[in-house]
């Protein structure tokens, strides 16, 4: 008996100090009381295909699409991580309940079951699709304008969405101002475009074109440069193109310009590439065995966009400042310990980096 008294004591002792750590931890934990709004749902079996719906999956892709309230949103799905709901997501939860969005808390067996097992991050949101708009609606730039370093970027049918995302995250970073799509055989705007663009398609404004060629024959007409891409240069691009072919690397961008990029396997179409007046190429760094002599869509066009949008006048006098600043804080050491200032906005290695452009 004295045994199973003392046995008692103990577990009466021993559940009275974990109801008292777990009280302090749900008082203390960031974000608990946020949770505790949010009760475990196990979702309804509507197909959302039914209403309209899609699912769109990852944290800055929901959070950007509430930000930019371009879509309707039925309902937010979210878990809270270790640390509960904070940072972004207490700003997602912010967000819808500012939108009476009503905000569920599913099992994450479900929730995975949903996204196909995507990495969704703990947040989904059921959203109206995204389309893009006719290219008609993107506005008239024409030379002369007050910003003559436009840049749209053109693709023609880009079919993986995960390039498509990839291309539109580069192309948002480095400051396309719009994105043109060829309506045939071109991946839609999907939650995995969304994903692989980081979100950046929740921000940015793409438009469609049905006839790709007819569409940039007129911006040609307009006075813009219709700037096509292709692949490493060999004896049939010389003898079946009288187009110009130039490195990215000498392109001059001083007028309002077409950048145009073809699918991931056969390249621009004829029909494309005859409407271009001149070729951008990537030169390589050393020979290429055959079947190597092309890059991936994405790291092509992250490429191509960077070697233009560099020489984008706000950007060159970004740099210009960042040297200045750098070589005021940071002054040459000759040989016998003296220092001596570099002529403003020329470092060390500025004269070699000016020679490639």
């Amino acid at each position: 008996m004295v045994l199973l008294s003392a046995l008692g004591d103990a577990t009466r002792r021993c559940l009275v100090a974990r109801h008292f750590s777990q009280t302090i931890w749900c008082r203390v934990r960031p974000g608990g009381e946020e949770l505790n709004r949010l009760s475990l749902d196990d979702l309804g079996s509507t197909r959302r295909s039914d209403r309209g719906l899609e699912l769109l999956f990852g944290l800055s892709p929901c959070l950007l699409a509430l930000r930019a309230a371009r879509r309707r949103v039925a309902r937010l799905l979210l878990q809270a991580g270790r640390s509960g709901v904070q940072g972004e997501r207490a700003e997602l939860l912010r967000l819808a309940e500012k939108r009476d969005i009503p905000v569920l808390r599913p099992r994450p067996q479900k929730l995975a079951a949903l996204c196909r097992y995507q990495v969704h991050q703990g947040v989904c949101m059921e959203v109206s699709p995204m389309r893009p708009r006719p290219w008609t609606e993107a506005g008239e730039t024409k030379p002369g304008d007050d910003d003559p370093q436009q840049l749209w970027l053109v693709l023609e049918g880009l079919q993986d969405p995960r390039n498509l995302g990839a291309v539109l995250r580069s192309a948002h970073f480095l400051g396309v101002d719009k994105v043109i799509t060829s309506r045939r055989n071109s991946c839609p705007l999907t939650p995995i475009v969304s994903k692989a663009s980081a979100g950046a398609m929740e921000v940015m404004d793409v438009f469609f074109t049905d006839d790709l060629a007819g569409f940039l024959q007129v911006k040609a007409r307009q006075g813009w440069l219709v700037a096509g891409t292709v692949g490493c240069l060999g004896p049939e691009t010389s003898r079946s193109s009288e187009i110009p072919v130039t490195s990215c690397l000498e392109f001059h961008w001083d007028r309002p310009t077409l950048l145009v990029l073809g699918n991931e396997g056969s390249g621009l179409s004829p029909e494309a590439q005859a409407s271009c007046q001149l070729l951008l190429t990537i030169l390589p760094g050393r020979h290429l065995p055959p079947g190597l002599e092309s890059l991936n869509v994405s790291v092509a066009a992250g490429i191509l966009l960077h070697s233009i949008c560099s020489q984008r006048k706000g950007f060159s006098e970004e740099r210009k400042r960042g040297q200045l600043l750098q070589d005021s804080q940071e002054p040459s050491v000759i040989a016998d310990g003296s220092k001596v200032a570099q002529p403003p906005g020329l470092s060390s290695g500025e004269k070699k980096r000016q020679d490639w452009g």
